[in-house]
């Protein structure tokens, strides 16, 4: 399959490398500085080029914040059939958008996480296929993230921004919540240290990312829940009350075990 790659960032050039030896592929960029480690893909500076290409596929792996604006900016330069697909981690207005083109679209979340793992460990790891997507541009991406052993699932636009806030907008607030109140210590305990690793990897990603995150529309259902079992949690350390503790505790146990 002939796939070109929007942007040469962290995930468009991981794309580039598992897809190379399999499919011909490009990757476009305007900043010819970051293609210069990329191998067994043809090189795009200039939007002429990827008519050249053809496309077959066309996989949008720009910061979030740009995705659609880079849409506009390469639609024109593709060939009518091309599938157009991106791999967002919100995708609130994207159905409108897809919908508005009339071109056929697929769209993706693969779920690596804010420290993004190595292919070693991508078996670990899910990936999202939206349902209102072309049927042979969601087989490509379920045979393609089969073949990395990625769980699979698949919802809707409107589940996945769900689901998405619970299972981001629930670690990430909590996260934020640690490092705000975080200072200096001089014996940090082992829990200490892998919640701040946790925050190290979290605040590393773009702010844009981690704001679009906690912008979607379900996200603040999620953090009221927060809210909510902390003032619960507090009341309970506030009376030293044993027999609520062990409640809670257990209850909390259960969820984990469910």
């Amino acid at each position: 399959m002939k796939i070109c790659i929007l942007g040469a960032g962290k995930m468009g050039t991981w794309l580039t490398d598992a897809l190379c030896l399999d499919h011909e592929v490009a990757i476009y960029d305007p900043n010819l500085e970051k293609l210069k480690y990329i191998f067994n893909t043809q090189r795009l500076t200039k939007l002429e080029e990827i008519i050249t290409f053809e496309p077959e596929l066309l996989i949008n792996a720009v910061t979030l914040k740009y995705t659609i604006a880079a849409f506009k900016e390469v639609v024109p330069y593709l060939p009518k059939g091309c599938i157009i697909s991106d791999i967002s981690s919100v995708k609130t207005g994207f159905q409108e958008y897809y919908e508005e083109t009339g071109m056929r679209y697929v769209s993706t979340h693969p779920m690596f996480g804010p420290t993004f793992g190595n292919l070693k460990s991508l078996r670990e790891h899910h990936a999202i296929i939206i349902s209102e997507g072309d049927h042979l541009g969601k087989a490509f991406f379920k045979d393609f993230f089969g073949t990395l052993g990625l769980n699979i699932h698949e919802y809707t636009f409107i589940q996945h921004d769900e689901t998405i806030a619970y299972s981001l907008s629930i670690p990430f607030s909590s996260t934020l919540v640690f490092a705000a109140c975080m200072k200096k210590q001089d014996a940090p305990g082992t829990t200490f240290h892998k919640h701040l690793d946790i925050a190290k990897g979290l605040l590393g990603e773009d702010d844009y990312l981690l704001s679009e995150i906690l912008f979607n529309p379900f996200t603040s259902g999620q953090v009221e829940k927060i809210r909510l079992k902390l003032k619960e949690l507090l009341a309970i350390i506030e009376h030293k009350d044993m027999d609520k503790m062990k409640s809670f505790l257990s209850e909390v146990r259960q969820n984990i075990e469910d």
